[in-house]
């Protein structure tokens, strides 16, 4: 049996160039944070604005928000150090965001997130914010935007209030050309529903309840700006589709499904049953984007075995992705002989990281190994 992980805490880059509302998206996310405690790497500590509260600091410095939150200036050449920082215990983060303006290209911190081997990170995702209102004098200043689009898994056409529904419309369709498969969503000021990237954070009931009162709480009890009228509505700019079987998944047809997921379908999460694949574990599944993995997790005696997914994406057809994976479900027959389920498996161990062998154990290759170097050329 697979021994039980320790949780590992999703890490978001955040893109986008100069005036794109990026940092407005970020202190967004920290004053809607519902309980979770964030921790942020950025290059510039004066454009981060909590509440009432201005962060002010240098290269090199670890402050707290005061919320449950913490903030670091960095160069790239410093990152790992950071992530080692953020994901010690004693910090009790539950999602890691990095503003990428100043510190590397997008995709070089995407590269170096999926190759570090700090084994507490989870890559969550490359979201890229957009000024529609001069998305076209940006890009022909800085073609490279093309580039950055083409490897976002979301992208955030923000400040659309200030276009025309036609104009925004075209926008939109031109965004979602570069960035495709990518979710794109329109926003306001940069707010967006924090679900889209992070979910909420369960505490104890006692550790809320006692802990200081901060100014997001202040400012949530002055409803008076339309503030919280505003979060109400958040979630209508994407669509969550939920799925629930008591039947086991193939895995060969769920794969073929991940791997041909439809464009706008940013986020994946839950658990899957394979049923006489593994008997032994249910698989966790994250993935966002182009990016897949799965956990074999131990079940629990007397557990139902359940595959229980959800699916969050902008324009997305939930009838269409239900059908699709009912159509995963493994049709009942006669029993499959032990090396054609192990084969069959083979699609889903691709995303399962393995554990590094102790140093001083050497070993022969074996099927574990040609799973990696498949899971790194995937």
């Amino acid at each position: 049996m697979t021994p039980p992980r320790t949780q590992q805490i999703p890490v978001v880059v955040l893109a986008g160039f100069l005036g794109s509302g990026k940092t407005t998206l970020l202190n967004h996310l920290l004053r809607n944070r519902a309980g979770t405690r964030i921790g942020v790497i950025v290059n510039d500590f004066g454009s981060i604005e909590i509440d009432a509260m201005t962060v002010a600091g240098q290269v090199g410095s670890t402050v707290s928000l005061g919320n449950g939150c913490l903030c670091c200036a960095v160069d790239a050449s410093e990152l790992d150090t950071f992530l080692e920082t953020l994901t010690r215990p004693s910090a009790r983060l539950d999602l890691i965001v990095i503003e990428a303006s100043g510190l590397a290209e997008p995709q070089e911190l995407v590269r170096m997130l999926l190759a570090s081997e700090n084994p507490h990170i989870l890559y969550g995702g490359l979201v890229e914010v957009v000024d529609a209102a001069e998305f076209d004098g940006v890009r022909e200043r800085h073609p490279e935007i093309d580039r950055h689009l083409a490897v976002a898994d979301l992208v955030v056409l923000n400040k659309t209030d200030r276009v025309g529904e036609a104009e925004r419309e075209r926008l939109r369709a031109a965004v979602a050309e570069l960035s495709a498969p990518a979710a794109v969503i329109s926003a306001v000021h940069g707010r967006i529903d924090p679900e889209l990237l992070f979910d909420p954070a369960l505490r104890p009931d006692g550790e809320e309840k006692t802990r200081q009162l901060t100014f997001e709480d202040l400012l949530r009890e002055e409803a008076g700006d339309g503030h919280d009228d505003h979060a109400g509505h958040l979630h209508a700019a994407y669509e969550s589709v939920d799925f629930t079987s008591d039947v086991p998944l193939d895995p060969r047809r769920f794969i073929a499904f991940l791997d041909s997921r439809p464009e706008g379908l940013y986020r994946i999460k839950g658990f899957a049953d394979f049923g006489a694949g593994d008997r032994d574990n249910r698989y966790a599944l994250h993935a966002v984007g182009r990016f897949l993995r799965f956990v074999p997790q131990p079940w629990a005696r007397g557990e139902q075995r359940l595959t229980q997914l959800v699916l969050i994406g902008a324009g997305i057809d939930a009838e269409a992705l239900r059908a699709g994976l009912t159509a995963c479900r493994a049709e009942p027959g006669p029993e499959i002989p032990d090396t054609e389920t192990e084969r069959a498996m083979w699609g889903v161990l691709r995303y399962v990281q393995q554990e590094p062998e102790p140093e001083d154990v050497q070993q022969e290759p074996g099927p574990e190994d040609v799973r990696e170097e498949a899971a790194a050329e995937a």
